[in-house]
């Protein structure tokens, strides 16, 4: 491979257009590749627009692949008709697009069969960070192939972080997206709840997001090593201190169902929270039983 690899991008989307604006901001040498014309116009002149994946395959000693979902994976990687009908040997696919294991899987086994390294890369910070050059970056795959893209990922990432193998890259994006559309659903019932009672859901957001600030989001209890619950040998003044929190929750909680029996909603995730709360904050193990949904009229958070 050249000292300076040359870069093809495959999908121009909101993610991989960032993400080409960075490698030539980089230096490095681009062709693009996608299927709406509007898209490649924007890079006429400053980089090569190749007329398929093949094209882009045979030019390209780092492929970068950031199509929406796996059946997109999977067509633009083909090896009749996609990149790797073209690709040398020794090259890499990075694959960006968020997809299930099992296409990973696929992508490696393809990939394996003409010699090209694989590294599965999961961003986050949505287009205004991909517009920036500013993407979290999480990345899987062994160091060869790490060693191979990583001017690439540096042109669009603010920080990068190697998970671990291949995979784990992509498998922690979908953990970190969890964390997101669980916090939105909490904001939804949040939402539901206070319209009930007569909130204006502006001075709602605007309160959470002033007090977000000083508290943290999400991640605030994420300071572990492990999800299990304290061992007897963990700090006692730790595990006090996740207790008080953990009956403080369960109070807050509760009471929150307590309002919402009052005002007729019904509050699922507020329950589920209420009946995991020892396990969120590494009491006691996550129970077996999946707790109930809480509808208009049932008591909420009773034991």
């Amino acid at each position: 491979m050249r000292a300076s690899p040359a870069v093809g991008v495959i999908g121009l989307g909101e993610i991989g257009r960032g993400v080409a604006e960075g490698v030539l901001r980089a230096g490095l040498d681009l062709m693009v590749c996608d299927v709406l014309a509007e898209a490649t116009a924007a890079f006429a002149g400053r980089a090569t627009v190749a007329d398929g994946p093949g094209q882009l395959g045979a030019a390209s000693d780092v492929i970068v692949v950031a199509v929406v979902d796996d059946d997109q994976v999977l067509a633009v990687l083909d090896p009749v008709g996609g990149a790797l009908s073209s690709v040398s040997p020794g090259s890499t696919v990075l694959l960006l697009s968020t997809v299930a294991p099992a296409t990973v899987d696929r992508v490696a086994a393809m990939c394996g069969d003409k010699g090209v390294g694989v590294v599965d890369c999961g961003v986050s910070g949505g287009p205004a960070a991909a517009a920036e050059g500013g993407l979290v970056a999480m990345v899987g795959g062994d160091d060869d192939a790490l060693g191979r893209v990583q001017p690439v990922v540096d042109a669009f990432s603010s920080l990068v972080v190697h998970m671990g193998p291949l995979g784990t890259g992509l498998q922690a994006k979908l953990a970190r997206n969890l964390v997101q559309y669980a916090s939105w659903l909490a904001a939804y019932e949040a939402q539901v709840l206070a319209e009930a009672a007569g909130i204006e859901l502006a001075k709602l957001a605007q309160i959470i997001r002033a007090s977000d600030k000083k508290i943290g989001g999400a991640s605030t209890l994420m300071f572990r090593t492990t999800a299990a619950p304290f061992a007897p040998s963990d700090d006692e003044g730790l595990v006090r201190a996740m207790g008080r929190a953990a009956q403080l929750a369960h109070k807050d909680l509760r009471a929150a169902l307590a309002l919402a029996e009052r005002l007729g909603v019904s509050l699922p995730l507020c329950a589920m929270t209420e009946a995991r709360a020892d396990a969120l904050f590494g009491l006691a193990p996550d129970g077996a039983v999946p707790p109930r949904n809480v509808a208009p009229g049932e008591r909420g958070g009773e034991p």
